[in-house]
C-alpha cells in the first residue's frame, strides 16, 4: 500500500519538474516586451473611452458628444475601445526533431519553441484574451491558471521524428500560432492552413531552426541521423552536399512563406542562437495585425 503512493508521487514530481523553469523563463521573456495596455486599441463594443473622432453621416445624433462638439465648429463622437476577447490557439511541435541542438548543453529547438509559445500566451492572457491549444487539448480560456496548464501539456514529448500542425478543434474567426522546425511533410502543413482558412482563422507560422541547420557546417566523413535513429545517411564528402541542402531549405522556406501569404498568415524564421525577445516581439505584433 505504501509503494503505490510513493510511485505516484515520484511520477507526479518528475512530470511537474520542468514546469517552474519553463514558466519562469516564459514570464521573464514576456516582461522584456513592453506592450503597455493590450494592443487591441481600436474602436468597437465596450465602455472604455478611447478617442474623439469627427462625426460621420452614419452616426446617430444620440452618439454625438455635445460638450466636446461645443468647443469647435465640428461635431464629435466618442469611440469606445474594443473589449470582446479574441481566442488564440497554439500548436507547438513536440516531435523528436525539435530536441536537436548543435551545441552540447545548448538551447534546443523544443526549448525555444515552448518558451516563445508560452510567453506569447502570457502576454495575450494579460491582455484579457482567451488562449488554448489546438487539437482539443486545451480549449481557449482566460486567466493565469491557463498558462500553467499550457506549460504542463507543452512539456510532453512525442515519439515521431517530425511533427505536423494539428488544426482540429480550431474555432471559427479566431487566431492561431504554429511553432515548429517545419522539416517534416509540407503537404500536412498545407492541409492545416487550408482548414484554418476555411474557418477564417488568421495567424503566424514561426519556424525554429538550430544555426547548424541554416549554415550546414559539415565536411568530410559525416553521419546524419534523425533524432529517433529511424533515418540514417553516411557520406565521405559532406561538404559537397551543402549547396544542394541549402537550396532545398530555401525552397522549403519559400513555400512556407507562400502558404502563409495565401492563407492570410505571417511567416518568420527564428534561430536558437538569436534573441528570443526579438522573436517574441515579432510574433506578438503578427498576431495584433489580425486582431
Amino acid at each position: 500500500m505504501t509503494e503505490r503512493p510513493l510511485t505516484l508521487r515520484g511520477g507526479a514530481e518528475a512530470l511537474a519538474a520542468p514546469l517552474p523553469p519553463l514558466l519562469a523563463e516564459a514570464e521573464h521573456l514576456a516582461t522584456t516586451v513592453i506592450v503597455g495596455d493590450h494592443g487591441r486599441r481600436r474602436a468597437g463594443l465596450g465602455d472604455t473611452f478611447w478617442q474623439y473622432r469627427p462625426a460621420q453621416y452614419h452616426d446617430e445624433r444620440r452618439h454625438i458628444d455635445w460638450r466636446r462638439s461645443a468647443k469647435s465648429d465640428a461635431q464629435f463622437v466618442q469611440d469606445k475601445e474594443w473589449q470582446i476577447a479574441q481566442s488564440v490557439q497554439v500548436w507547438v511541435d513536440q516531435s523528436a526533431s525539435m530536441a536537436f541542438t548543435s551545441n552540447e548543453g545548448g538551447v534546443t529547438k523544443a526549448d525555444r519553441a515552448r518558451v516563445l509559445a508560452l510567453a506569447t500566451a502570457i502576454l495575450l492572457l494579460r491582455g484579457g484574451e482567451r488562449v488554448g491549444l489546438t487539437g482539443n487539448l486545451l480549449p481557449p480560456r482566460r486567466g493565469e491558471a491557463q498558462a500553467a496548464q499550457m506549460a504542463l501539456l507543452l512539456c510532453e514529448d512525442h515519439p515521431d521524428d517530425f511533427g505536423a500542425p494539428v488544426a482540429d478543434g480550431m474555432l471559427h474567426h479566431s487566431r492561431a500560432v504554429f511553432v515548429s522546425d517545419f522539416l517534416g511533410n509540407m503537404d500536412e502543413v498545407e492541409r492545416a492552413l487550408a482548414r484554418a482558412a476555411d474557418r477564417d482563422i488568421r495567424g503566424a507560422l514561426v519556424q525554429v531552426l538550430d544555426p547548424a541547420e541554416e549554415a550546414f557546417p559539415f565536411d568530410g566523413r559525416t553521419i546524419f541521423e534523425s533524432m529517433t535513429g529511424a533515418m540514417r545517411h553516411e557520406t565521405l564528402k559532406a561538404g559537397e552536399l551543402r549547396e544542394r541542402y541549402l537550396d532545398r531549405l530555401a525552397e522549403r522556406q519559400a513555400r512556407l512563406a507562400d502558404l502563409a501569404r495565401l492563407s492570410g498568415w505571417q511567416f518568420h524564421t527564428h534561430h536558437t542562437g538569436e534573441s528570443a525577445t526579438a522573436a517574441l516581439l515579432w510574433l506578438y505584433t503578427a498576431l495584433e495585425r489580425h486582431a
